[in-house]
């Protein structure tokens, strides 16, 4: 798999050792059966002094959304350990795939450095749902936390909502939700190379058009096409399509990593730079030769231990001895 099968288009190349481990893994079905790969939860949770249990909520419509509930043995139910950190996980899957514990072990890194909760959602996918129901389904799970907050040892003011790509553009929509709304609080918010422009129109989409491959352009225009049916350009909100917003001023401290070699490369950088154009808090990671998923598809690459180290240590930073919202702190 090169970054230059059309010549029209030059592309980033790989990592070496990116390269070298791809392999001749370069069609759809091969990243996706190596993402098949990843070990069951129950696997995940071994070594691990954590539960996990499900619950489900329910929408206005009456749908019933599952999630993913792992928590610190020995607390909830009032008992145990109180004030603790929860991340709120939004799984990837183009929002046509995935369920609550798709890429899971990355919340389970984090928490096993910093401690916590994790809660993932199992919001609809398209295209048996449209439009903004994936990202109420997000807002909904979200309330439910705070809600909830005493019963899973949870400080309300301590909860980060974070995804890989799809989810990345879910979490930053309900982001924008939880502002608009007046609620929930929000401490930081860390999208992992989101996807967060419906358009396609930046360099990089273009860069990845007609390239063989899951992440191509071609793959992500089905995938949105299946989430917005016949939906206008004007009838897409930000909170759909997060680039949409008018407005990034008044959001949590927000970390952005992507890949330098992929199609959401450039609307992660833009996304970025509109935060800190309103004096919002931002850190962006732009990891040289990391295609899509990189971390999570060879996560032992050198690169990759890079890009996930650096996500707890901006946690880290965000949380030992400041408050997260305060702005005290320098991330």
């Amino acid at each position: 798999m090169t970054p230059s099968m059309r010549p029209d288009f030059i592309r980033p190349d790989f990592d070496p050792e990116l390269s070298v481990l791809l392999g001749d893994a370069v069609t759809a079905e091969d990243l996706a059966r190596l993402n098949d790969v990843a070990p069951p939860v129950e696997v995940l949770l071994e070594g691990r002094s954590v539960s996990h249990r499900d619950v489900t909520i329910e929408m206005s419509d009456g749908a019933q959304i599952p999630l993913a509930v792992f928590t610190p043995t020995g607390i909830g139910d009032g008992e145990g350990a109180t004030g603790l950190p929860c991340v709120y996980w939004v799984h990837g899957g183009g929002m046509v795939a995935g369920d609550r514990f798709w890429q899971i072990d990355i919340p389970l890194e984090w928490t096993d450095h910093l401690g916590g909760v994790i809660v993932s959602v199992d919001y609809r996918l398209a295209p048996a749902v449209r439009g903004a129901t994936p990202v109420e389904d997000c807002y909904r799970g979200l309330r439910w936390v705070v809600e909830h907050a005493a019963e899973l040892g949870v400080d309300p003011g301590r909860i980060i909502v974070a995804g890989s790509s799809a989810g990345g553009g879910l979490a930053a929509g309900t982001a924008l939700l939880a502002r608009d709304r007046g609620g929930p609080s929000i401490a930081a918010q860390v999208l992992i190379y989101p996807m967060l422009d419906h358009r396609n129109a930046t360099t990089s989409s273009k860069q990845y058009a007609g390239m063989e491959g899951a992440f191509s352009t071609e793959v992500i225009v089905r995938c949105w096409q299946a989430l917005l049916g016949d939906l206008t350009d004007d009838q897409v909100t930000g909170y759909i399509s997060p680039t949409r917003a008018d407005d990034l001023s008044g959001l949590p401290p927000t970390y952005i990593d992507v890949g330098s070699a992929e199609i959401f490369r450039d609307e992660a950088i833009e996304y970025a730079s509109r935060i800190w154009a309103v004096g919002g808090r931002a850190e962006l990671k732009v990891w040289e030769g990391g295609f899509h998923g990189f971390d999570e598809i060879f996560p032992h690459a050198a690169v990759s231990v890079s890009a996930r180290d650096s996500r707890i240590e901006w946690l880290r930073r965000l949380f030992t001895g400041n408050d997260a919202n305060s702005g005290r702190d320098r991330t």
